[in-house]
């Protein structure tokens, strides 16, 4: 996927974004639903290389600013990415100013530092933080707390590498009429720390667990409205970018009559980082 993303300098970045196959996530967070992109068993060596290595072989065009690398776990650990693959992959990203991985914070330390030092551009480190309300916390099955989120980020900081951070908006068993706020005091929280770029993302459904959680009464899904409300709320935050995901967004729950338009406010907002005027529909009555 290539697109184009805005940068705390105000610099816009041509990203290609790659989605690699490999081992499943430890960590079985109640919300996710990356697990079905998984194989079972520990990522064969060298499947990730080649994965990517035919991804950027097809590439057509001028070469992008960065590589964003999602494999749906965490970059860090070794059941997932091979310790002997990072040197390769590290290799086939060295014409890119800039590299983007996910990982959990807990598998976040030397293993990040060698990696940084063996590609040729900046690295940055995509974690999730979802929530800092003190019950959803608890019950996301994440195992992680704040004070480890803090020594993730510090450590990150301090080694001149790049935070990115995932925030939730509809994170269960945050009551629907407080989500909104939460998601925005979660942005700050990554802010206050360092985060260069936040993305809000909505929870989505189809993992059976939030089913199961929507029937007892511990999981509402969030709205296009709402994440309209925490983006233009978070546009306060000016030295980070902050923005709205927008995968599988037609399944936010919306006006169909205005949705559209509102999806592209969002594209534009996350483009030019202010919010843009509000859309104004005689069916929902959305102002």
């Amino acid at each position: 996927m290539l697109e184009e993303e805005r940068r705390p300098d105000g610099k816009i970045e041509r990203a290609l974004t790659v989605f690699l196959t490999g081992a499943e996530c430890p960590f079985t967070c109640s919300f996710c639903d990356l697990w079905q992109r998984t194989i079972d068993g520990p990522t064969p060596p060298g499947a990730l290389i080649s994965q990517l290595e035919s991804v950027l072989q097809a590439l057509d065009g001028p070469v992008p600013d960065r590589l964003k690398i999602y494999n749906a776990s965490n970059f860090f650990d070794q059941r997932a990415v091979p310790s002997k693959d990072l040197l390769g992959i590290a290799r086939l990203s060295a014409s890119l100013a800039a590299v983007t991985v996910e990982s959990h914070a807990n598998t976040i330390g030397a293993n990040t530092l060698a990696f940084a030092r063996q590609i040729s551009g900046r690295l940055e480190v995509a974690v999730g933080l979802e929530t800092i309300h003190p019950v959803a916390a608890t019950y996301l099955n994440k195992r992680l707390d704040l004070a480890r989120f803090d020594r993730a980020a510090r450590f990150l900081s301090e080694n001149g590498l790049d935070l990115r951070v995932f925030v939730l908006l509809g994170a269960p068993y945050v009551p629907a009429e407080e989500s909104v706020a939460w998601t925005v005091r979660t942005v700050e929280y990554a802010v206050e720390r360092g985060a260069s770029v936040v993305s809000i993302i909505p929870v989505r459904g189809g993992n059976g667990e939030m089913e199961r959680l929507q029937g007892l009464g511990h999981f509402t899904p969030p709205t296009l409205s709402q994440l309209e409300e925490s983006l233009d709320l978070s546009m306060q935050f000016t030295n980070t970018v902050v923005t709205a995901d927008l995968w599988d967004i037609e399944r936010l729950p919306a006006c169909e009559h205005c949705r559209a338009e509102r999806v592209e406010r969002l594209r534009c907002t996350n483009a030019m980082g202010r919010a843009e005027p509000q859309i104004s529909c005689s069916v929902c009555g959305a102002a």
